[in-house]
Formats: C-alpha cells, sequence, structure tokens
C-alpha cells in the first residue's frame, strides 16, 4: 500500500502545539517536539524592505504576510509599518492592502507609498503622516504606477507604467495568443503632483526600468531595454542621464551587462553603478563608476574584489557604503569613488545583510537574517560597528528547536578550488551520528547561500533537520559571493565540473563521518533542478531521492523554449550549441542519461513557466516512465504558478509533497505516497 501524504504530514506536525494531520492508513512516529514546520513555515512574516528617513529619526519598513493557505492561494501582502526611532513605538499603516515603492517624501513630515485601496482604481501614490492617520491619495495615472522617485523638492516625481496592448484585428469570432509580439513595454513619465499638468512621456524607445533624480533637481539617469522582454531587461539596458526640464539625453553611459541600482553621488556629478563587470559577468555584483556630466565607459573601481556588492549608496562626494556578500559571510563597509580606502564596518556578526538605507546623521537601516530568524529590520548607529535589532516579527521563533548550523569547505577533484557550503544538523545531533542528508542546490547558477536563514517552502532547511535529517547548501563554482574569476568559472560547462563539486561535497560529508552515503536525497530549483535531474540521472548510484523543481531536463530543447536566450548565452553557454556543439549539449541533457536512472524522483513544475517551460519536467516524466518503468516517479504541475510558487496554498502543497518524498525514500519504507492532503486538524 502507497504511503499517504496526510500520514506524513502527521509526522511532520509540531507536536507541543498538538498540531496533527489527519490520517489514512498507517501512523508513523512523530517528529521531534517544538522543531519547525510546513505549517509554521507557511505562517512567517518577513521584512521585505526597509528605509530610513534623511534625518534618521524614522524608519519606514514593510512585512510580508502569508495568505491562510487552506482558505486563500494568493502571494502573501505587505504591510506598512513606521519606527520613531525615539520613542521606540510602532505604528501600522491601516491601508488593508498590500503596499510597494516606500520612500519617505522630501521636505515632508510623510511616508509615500504605491497602492491600490480603492475600489476599481489603478496602482496610485499615497501618503500617510509620520504622525499617522489616514492614507491620502497624491496622484494617481490612468494606467496605474509600476514604480516612481520622488525629485529633491518634494513636487516631482519620475515614474513609470504599461503601455495599453494593442489587439490584433481579425473578423473571426476567435482570439489567439501571439508569442511575444506586440509586448507591453514600460514607459517613463514626469509630472509635479501639486499642479494640475498632465504627466510629460520620456521620449526614448524601449522599455524604462530606473529613473533616479539627481540631488539638484537638475538630471534624471534613467535605464531603458530595446524592448520588455525579461532577456533585453536583463542584459541590455542602457543608462542615459536627461536634462530634467526638457527630458532629452545630455549623456549616454556606455555600459553593458546586467544593471542591478543607479545611485547618484551628493553633488549630483557622478553616478555609482551596482552592475556587471562586462557582457559576460553573469551577475550585477561590481561597483562602477562613472562621470554623470560627460557620460562615457564606466569604471569598475574594485574589479579585484572577492565577494559580491549586493547594495550601494553614496554617503558624500567621494565614498560609497556598501552590503557585500564574502562567501557565506556578509559585511557592511564603505569605499572611496576611485576604489581605494576599502572597509569593513560591520564585519561578519552572525547575520545576512541583503539591503540597506542610510540617513545623513550617519546611521543606517539594515535589513538582514539569521540562522534562527527570516529578516528583520537593523540598524547600525554613527561610529558603531554592531548591528541593533529593531524589529522582532515572529516571536514564537523563540520557542522553536534548531540544528545547528555549520561551514563546511573542501576542495574539489581537480584542486581548482575550495569549496564553501552551510551544512544543518538534525535537532538534538549527536556527534559521529551518521544521517540522511539532502543537498539542496541553488538556482542560477549565478547565485550563493550566505550563512542566515536557509529554509523556506521549497528549502527543506530546519524542518528536515526535525525530521532528523541534514540538509547540505553547497556553493559550488559558478556561485556569487566569490569575485569575477569564480563566478565565471562554470561558463560552457553546465553540468560539469560545477556539478562534480556537488558529488565532491557528498563525498567529504561522508568520509568526515557524517552522511550515511545510502540515504543521500538531492533538491533545487531552476538551476538547482537542472542539478538535481543531473543526479538523478548521470550521478543516480549516489543518491536514493530526488525533488526536481522548474528544472532542466534538455539542454537543447531548453534553448529554444525559455525566454533568455541571450543570457544563456552571453553568461552562461559562451557559445552558440548550434554552431558545432549539439552532441556536447544533448550529453549535458539529464535525459541522455536516463538509462543510468534509479533515483525516485518527484518532478514539479508550475504551469505558466516561460523561464524554464513545463515542456522540460515533462521530457524528463516521460522518458524515465517509459524507459526506466520500475523507477519510483512522479510530476506535478501547479496552475496559475510560474518560475516558482508565489501563492499560498500551492507553496504548502508543495513543502508538504517535498518532504513527504525525502520522509519515505531517506528515512521510510520506500513507497510512493499517496496523492491525497488533508486539511490538518488542531
Amino acid at each position: 500500500m502507497k504511503r499517504s501524504i496526510n500520514a506524513i504530514a502527521r509526522r511532520i506536525s509540531y507536536v507541543s502545539a498538538a498540531v496533527t494531520f489527519a490520517a489514512s492508513g498507517h501512523t508513523l512516529v512523530a517528529q521531534a517536539a517544538n522543531t519547525l514546520t510546513p505549517l509554521q513555515v507557511s505562517k512567517i512574516q518577513t521584512v521585505s524592505g526597509a528605509t530610513i528617513s534623511p534625518d534618521g529619526k524614522h524608519i519606514a519598513y514593510t512585512v510580508a504576510v502569508p495568505a491562510d493557505p487552506f482558505t486563500q492561494n494568493r502571494p502573501a501582502t505587505n504591510y506598512l509599518y513606521i519606527v520613531d526611532r525615539k520613542s521606540g513605538s510602532t505604528s501600522v499603516v491601516e491601508t488593508g492592502v498590500s503596499v510597494g515603492g516606500v520612500t519617505f517624501r522630501p521636505g515632508k513630515a510623510s511616508v509615500t507609498f504605491l497602492a491600490t485601496i480603492e475600489k476599481g482604481e489603478q496602482r496610485s501614490l499615497y501618503e500617510v503622516a509620520l504622525t499617522g492617520g489616514k492614507p491620502t491619495k497624491v496622484w494617481s495615472f490612468s494606467r496605474g504606477i509600476a514604480s516612481y522617485e520622488w525629485a529633491s523638492d518634494g513636487k516631482r516625481i519620475a515614474f513609470t507604467s504599461f503601455d495599453v496592448a494593442k489587439k490584433p484585428a481579425t473578423p473571426i469570432a476567435y482570439a489567439p495568443k501571439i508569442y511575444e509580439e506586440n509586448q507591453v513595454d514600460r514607459l517613463a513619465y514626469v509630472v509635479d503632483v501639486t499642479g494640475s499638468a498632465e504627466a510629460t512621456r520620456i521620449d526614448i524607445p524601449g522599455s524604462f526600468y530606473n529613473t533616479v533624480w539627481s540631488p539638484d533637481g537638475l538630471k534624471l539617469a534613467v535605464s531603458v531595454a530595446p524592448n520588455s522582454n525579461v532577456d533585453d531587461m536583463y542584459m541590455f539596458q542602457s543608462i542615459k542621464v536627461l536634462d530634467a526640464g526638457t527630458l532629452k539625453p545630455v549623456a549616454e553611459i556606455k555600459n553593458e551587462g546586467k544593471l542591478g541600482k543607479i545611485v547618484w553621488s551628493p553633488d549630483s556629478k557622478k553616478l555609482a553603478i551596482r552592475a556587471a563587470h562586462n557582457i559576460n559577468d553573469p551577475t550585477d555584483g561590481q561597483i562602477l563608476v562613472v562621470d554623470a556630466v560627460t557620460g562615457g565607459t564606466p569604471t569598475d573601481i574594485y574589479k579585484d574584489f572577492l565577494g559580491k556588492f549586493e547594495d550601494i549608496a553614496w554617503t558624500s562626494a567621494n565614498e560609497i557604503h556598501f552590503v557585500a556578500s564574502e562567501g557565506v559571510k556578509s559585511v557592511f563597509g564603505k569605499i572611496k569613488a576611485d576604489g581605494s580606502g576599502f572597509e569593513r564596518i560591520v564585519a561578519p556578526t552572525g547575520v545576512a545583510m541583503t539591503g540597506f538605507s542610510p540617513a545623513n546623521d550617519g546611521s543606517v537601516a539594515i535589513v538582514a537574517n539569521s540562522i534562527t530568524h527570516p529578516s528583520e529590520v537593523f540598524v547600525v548607529e554613527k561610529g558603531k560597528k554592531e548591528l541593533t535589532r529593531v524589529t522582532n516579527n515572529n516571536p514564537w521563533l523563540n520557542e522553536v528547536k534548531f540544528g545547528e548550523q555549520r561551514v563546511i569547505t573542501h576542495k574539489t577533484r581537480d584542486n581548482a578550488f575550495e569549496i564553501e557550503g552551510l551544512l544543518i544538523l538534525p535537532v538534538d545531533y549527536k556527534e559521529g551520528t551518521r544521517i540522511p542528508v539532502i543537498i539542496n542546490v541553488h538556482g542560477g547558477p549565478e547565485a550563493h547561500y550566505s550563512n542566515g536563514w536557509l529554509t523556506n517552502y521549497s528549502s527543506p532547511g530546519q524542518m528536515a533537520a526535525g525530521m532528523g535529517m541534514g540538509v547540505f547548501y553547497p556553493n559550488y563554482r559558478g556561485s556569487t559571493g566569490r569575485g569575477l574569476a569564480f563566478s565565471m568559472s562554470s561558463q560552457s560547462d553546465a553540468g560539469g565540473k560545477e556539478f562534480d563539486d556537488i558529488v565532491d561535497g557528498v563525498d567529504h560529508l561522508i568520509a568526515i563521518g557524517i552522511a550515511d552515503k545510502d540515504k543521500i536525497g538531492v533538491t533545487g530549483g531552476s538551476y538547482g533542478g537542472y542539478a538535481t535531474a543531473w543526479m538523478s540521472t548521470r550521478y543516480s548510484e549516489r543518491f536514493a531521492a530526488g525533488v526536481m523543481f522548474v528544472g532542466i531536463s534538455n539542454d537543447i530543447s531548453k534553448w529554444g523554449t525559455s525566454d533568455i536566450p541571450h543570457e544563456l548565452n552571453l553568461v552562461h553557454s559562451r557559445e552558440n550549441m548550434w554552431e558545432g556543439k549539439w552532441q556536447k549539449y544533448l550529453e549535458r541533457s539529464p535525459i541522455y542519461h536516463v538509462d543510468k536512472a534509479q533515483t525516485p524522483l518527484l518532478i514539479m513544475h508550475g504551469e505558466q513557466d516561460t523561464r524554464v517551460h513545463p515542456a522540460q519536467s515533462l521530457e524528463l516524466f516521460r522518458h524515465i516512465k517509459v524507459r526506466r518503468p520500475d523507477v519510483p516517479l512522479r510530476l506535478v504541475l501547479y496552475p496559475g504558478e510560474g518560475h516558482g510558487n508565489g501563492n499560498s496554498g500551492s507553496r504548502l502543497d508543495y513543502n508538504i509533497r517535498m518532504l513527504g518524498w525525502f520522509q519515505s525514500f531517506l528515512q521510510g519504507d520506500k513507497k510512493i505516497p499517496s496523492l491525497d492532503i488533508e486539511k490538518p486538524v488542531r
């Protein structure tokens, strides 16, 4: 009899809170008390952004609150809060809806944000006083506001809004979808919200993403891609400096490759850009500086940095502050505009910092997470070198027992690199005990794991630790956070040495007496899904269970179905497969190695995924089903989801099915769980 998902869900229930799942079939032994469960993960509230007022007296931040997965299948709602730093009080801004674009209005004691509050309205600009009260509408636009930024006078905004799609004329009583034609660009406008004049469009062709005012209000720096294709947005945004009066270009910035952020120097003379070093750099993790008056080619001010800059801001005419990753560690520091004077202000402190906002008084608000807590707001006071926590959105986590999280390093088989990874051990782990280990592979591959919070709906983390399993997060070659050479080291070698690094990590965990070689699982999404498929075919004899999410199985058909073909070429393959490379890319495809498959594999995918088409999962499912019919296999598709699940119900469903699969094949009777999930009872 197949093990039921409800019985597995019972095993992963939160015992001390008497949360159980109604189960049909046999009963399993419950996990350790007071450990993290899928139900709890589905309720975690996370700080999604924070900004500090120019005078440093207030912090505005948003908290993402998930919907109840048993009543609403929708994304989390971002609620707005304002902290008065002098009194320590925190007030919530009552909107009843999700908000975005939170910032302080220049010259006003107020916070502005984007929201759809009134019935039937488009996304509009709202304002609320720092003393509280009901938000009032500042300005609206017929097609809604996608993003905006205030000029320093507190009167003008530059904003983007999506164009109107034109329907092809036809006399036929049928409306087909015409693929990748007539797509909607993001257009850019400027308007004085205190006046009666209509918004003026910036008359430059393409799709706009950044619109940034100079501090003196006389210029705008904008980034625009040739069109709204996601591939063009990733790879081909160009920066132009406009006269704020005429909205005509006065300088061209010759940047190339990925672009993350544009910031003006306080004297309005320079731009700092968080961007790629060049067109082949896989990430926007360098700091480039350019003269905003003359334009030209930006200078990468610290190209030999063995890390990745995550966020940047000017704090004086010649100084830039930053948050950066250095391997699995995170730092806050500063550097001069010419690349000299690199200094770490807040050294690695056991938290992973993701972004920051500086005030004129020298204080800084930072969003960061830790091993035992998701993202919160912290502050670094002027002249200080430590973080002070401001918010606490999930106090119940203080009662949860966590598995130990260790930094693990090992040499690659070719001795080219020392690889870093993070290992979560089971709760109450006894040294010397061999355990089942799930390898959790990140996507990209231009991404990395930091030594902070690692658990979410698709990452087993501390949930698996509560079930008696370990979880290993490898930063294999090609990962970010280790400098340009490391992040580019896997290019033109998909599925090659980068994935050998992952297997070397498994061997290391076995060699040091932690991992049970017969109980190794693997999971990951996107490129991590590719790794999962690869380990479940090419390296199948090494892995006892796999859960593949929005993953790649055929490198040839992926090229013909993904929405990022230029990125695939420029920062991944560095070659065109149709130029005599067909066999290479076939052999780097998991479907090519299906005859070796013996790993029980759960495949899950969003039906509306355009990055990695769901056909990638269908191909692998069908190849295994036909060629290896005895291998335990299941394919789950999520309607309405794309490249990752964004809705509460589909996230919890994924979470339970993932953990159930690993529990069954790494700890249980190695039977395919049933299809059913029942509502938990309390």
